[in-house]
């Protein structure tokens, strides 16, 4: 056997084994069925799973009222993420999505624990309709989202103790837009074919995932919120990049909103994986920290100085009000007398 071809057993073998850690991240621990629509859909998610109707869900909008600035966020730190291609990573259609596993040598860094990465995934929408971010700005849904996993493992051993607890998971969460071809992108997408249907596995050879992240990692949104499947355990502190990534039109529609089925290949009737993203939660009058000014900050300063021109405003038309007022009183107080003519003057001298 040569010795690329051991490191691709090697790897499969491993990412088969790590694979078994991760399952409940996706799929609920009591191997209840849920899908996005129909008599299983995202309304009837509560009575299986009680934390989906409970409190710090996911996903939300952010829109400037629960924004705030935080001068303690730091831009995060990658380690780990460049994955030589001599190892794989495994890929999985799961019936809900595409999924990833990645290599526990992966961390975060910059975050109140170091967090290891445990797999990726997306959500998107249909060729009809491109929208399917889970997150929104403004109310805006983007064409698409991935989110990268992480588990605290400065104090859980895997993904599967971690999953429950509050401080559990970190998710980073990468907003996707219509634009130009996204190479790094396809490193992915061009393995999708060999995943079309239900419990497919494939190999993908390992790249730098940091190339699916936007290039500014110090402008995000932070909050705490849930897992977004069931059973949505409030134990996830997201992460959300402010900047979206681009990837091209026919990228997005004849990879992701036609290419899978949530179904198995025999399955006498197949069901397209498409529109697989939450709706918007409640925020429960809760903020969200953003790591950048721009936009925040900005909506205050132009609030006040709106304000103070207001004001201004109003003292001016007070003391123009105030000034006409006292010239009509100066003008009452006026006495005028009658005007002789110097020649009618002078007359009656004769």
């Amino acid at each position: 056997m040569s010795a690329k071809s051991f490191s691709i057993v090697t790897a499969a073998a491993m990412l088969i084994l790590f694979q078994k850690t991760q399952l409940s991240v996706q799929a609920p621990l009591n191997g209840s069925k849920w899908s996005y629509i129909g008599p299983d859909g995202e309304k009837t998610w509560p009575k299986k799973y009680p934390f989906c109707g409970g409190v710090f869900q996911s996903p939300i909008d952010f829109h400037n009222d629960i924004l705030q600035y935080d001068t303690t966020l730091l831009p995060l730190e990658l380690v780990g993420y460049n994955v030589s291609s001599t190892d794989h990573f495994m890929l999985t259609n799961n019936g809900h999505s595409v999924r990833m596993s990645l290599f526990p040598t992966m961390h975060i860094r910059n975050l109140p624990f170091q967090y290891t990465a445990t797999q990726l995934h997306l959500h998107w929408g249909n060729r009809n309709k491109p929208e399917g971010s889970e997150h929104t700005v403004s109310g805006r849904h983007f064409a698409a989202e991935l989110h990268i996993v992480h588990y605290n493992s400065d104090k859980y051993p895997d993904v599967t103790a971690a999953i429950d607890k509050s401080d559990g998971l970190a998710v980073l969460a990468i907003l996707i837009e219509i634009g130009p071809f996204n190479p790094s992108y396809e490193k992915i997408f061009s393995h999708f074919q060999n995943v079309k249907y239900k419990d497919q596995v494939a190999l993908v050879p390992g790249f730098d995932i940091q190339e699916l992240l936007p290039d500014q990692l110090d402008e995000y949104y932070r909050y705490e919120g849930s897992l977004t499947t069931p059973p949505c355990y409030p134990s996830v502190l997201w992460t959300v990049f402010r900047h979206p990534v681009k990837v091209s039109q026919e990228q997005a529609s004849l990879t992701l909103e036609t290419a899978l089925y949530c179904t198995q290949p025999n399955d006498p009737a197949p069901l397209e994986m498409v529109n697989n993203f939450r709706d918007i939660q409640e925020f429960d009058e809760r903020l969200v920290s953003v790591s950048f000014r721009q936009g925040v900050v900005l909506s205050v300063v132009l609030a006040s100085v709106l304000g103070v021109i207001i004001m201004l405003a109003v003292a001016f038309w007070l003391l123009r009000k105030k000034n006409c007022k006292k010239e009509r009183e100066d003008n009452r107080r006026v006495i005028y007398k009658p005007a002789f003519d110097k020649e009618d003057d002078n007359t009656s001298k004769v």
